[in-house]
Parts: C-alpha cells; structure tokens; sequence
C-alpha cells in the first residue's frame, strides 16, 4: 500500500490540519504481505478516528492497520481532531464540521476515494468510537457501516459525571441529553427515518470503564431494532485488545465483491 502523511488547510478550524492516509497497491513482487485492489479509478474508504489522548499517527503506531487492510484493497482516511469528541466545540474549533463535512472533500480531492454511500465507512475506538458512530447515524445517507471499539457511546451521562472535563466542548453538558451530538437520540431518528439504515459493530471489552456505558447503548439499539453486530470478551482499555477488534471490523465491513 502507499502510505502518505498528508498536512492540509483547514477553513473549518482555521490551521493547518493533519491526516495519514494508506492507498491500495496491487504489487507483484512484494514479499511478506498480500495486497489488492478494486481495479476500479476509486477506492473504498475507511475513515479511521483516534481516541482522546492520541492523533491522526496512533493506528499507524500501535497497530498493523496497513497490513490487515492491504488484502481487503480498501483505503483508510486517519485525521487528527485533538481531544474534540468530533464536535463543534463550545470553546474551540468545529471539529464537527471539518471531519464530516471538510474533510471527506479534501481527501477526495486529494486521493482517488469513492464517494458512494456503500464505499464508505467509520470506525474508531473510545473517543473514536463515539465520533464513528455519529457520523454514521447523523449521516445514513453517506456511510454505510459504522464500528466503535470501546466506545464512549453514552456522552451525555459520562459528560453529567466529569462536567469540567466536558464543558468547553459542550458548553452546558445538561443539554447533552436529546441533542444531535447524543448516540441515543442519532439512533432513534435513523430507526424512524425511512431512509437508509447504517450497518452497526460495536464491541468493548468487559473489563474496559465504558464497559457499561456500551452496554446501554447496545441494548437501546436493540429495543430500537438497528443492524447492530455486538461482540465483547476479556478486555480492558489498551492497544492489545484494539489491535485484535480492529481485525475483526474490517472483515465485518460490509465490502462490494471484488470483480
């Protein structure tokens, strides 16, 4: 695969921006992994989100993402949102804005990336898992897979416990609660829209803290009655079990047969 560290103007935030992206690259003669691709002009994408305390470099660092996505052909899109929860923050920039709106537009422009609803898809552990799954059921319409690992998918009651830790990203987290920036409230408008539906994984570990934050959100999406796919095991906050789940996301994605 190609591996490009890609730094950008950002008009949504006002500086310069960051992102590492891994294109598909059918070689030959490489030794020592598998590759391959669509053939076609444009790839599918993978929009892959880092947690709190990490950037755009994390996947790359801690995990084998370029390896276990080479054989699948797909490219995968990691910016950096420092610690945002992939909001348009109460006292800072629109991190919202710039990764669901702006930077699907500049990467396109940048890189041969498919802008087909069932092309594209999310996924992200911790603070990444929240904004994963936001931008797939904000935006049903555009993505057509969205997995968390390890998810802090219920914001509203982690933001009422920590409220100083969240109130620069959003403002008075009481309104939290209902709001388009709540997992819970995302998932009830898609289940009554009659339009598209997103594919849904969701896996964390059950020794993780946000262990029963994800619980609760798995069964809301159940009485809701989404296409959620729900794994958990022996598990805690840490790269070793995130290596392994993200393995099991990419052959989850719900991937076009390659011709």
């Amino acid at each position: 695969m190609a591996f490009i560290d890609c730094h950008f103007y950002s008009d949504s935030l006002g500086v310069s921006a960051s992102m590492y992206v891994i294109l598909p690259q059918p070689a030959q003669s490489q030794i020592g992994i598998a590759s391959a691709s669509y053939g076609t002009t444009k790839h599918p994408t993978l929009y892959l989100l880092h947690g709190l305390s990490d950037d755009h470099t994390i996947w790359m660092r801690r995990t084998s993402i370029e390896r276990y996505a080479a054989k699948l052909g797909i490219a995968v899109v990691m910016p950096a949102v420092n610690r945002s929860f992939y909001t348009d923050m109460a006292a800072g920039p629109k991190y919202w804005t710039f990764i669901s709106e702006e930077l699907p537009a500049i990467a396109r422009s940048f890189f041969p990336l498919a802008e087909e609803r069932e092309l594209n898809y999310a996924a992200g552990l911790s603070m990444g898992g929240y904004g994963a799954m936001k931008l797939a059921l904000t935006h049903p319409d555009r993505f057509a897979a969205a997995a968390s690992l390890s998810g802090a998918v219920d914001i509203s009651q982690r933001a009422l416990n920590f409220p100083d830790e969240f109130k620069l990203i959003y403002g008075d987290v009481t309104r939290i609660k209902g709001s388009a920036n709540d997992l819970f409230y995302l998932a009830e408008q898609v289940k009554a829209s009659k339009g598209p539906k997103p594919d849904l994984y969701q896996c964390c570990g059950t020794e993780d803290f946000l262990y029963e934050d994800n619980i609760r959100f798995r069964n809301y999406c159940r009485e809701l009655g989404l296409d959620l796919t729900y794994e958990e095991g022996p598990g805690e906050h840490e790269w070793g079990y995130w290596d392994r789940q993200i393995q099991n996301v990419l052959n989850w994605l719900p991937l076009p047969a390659r011709g």
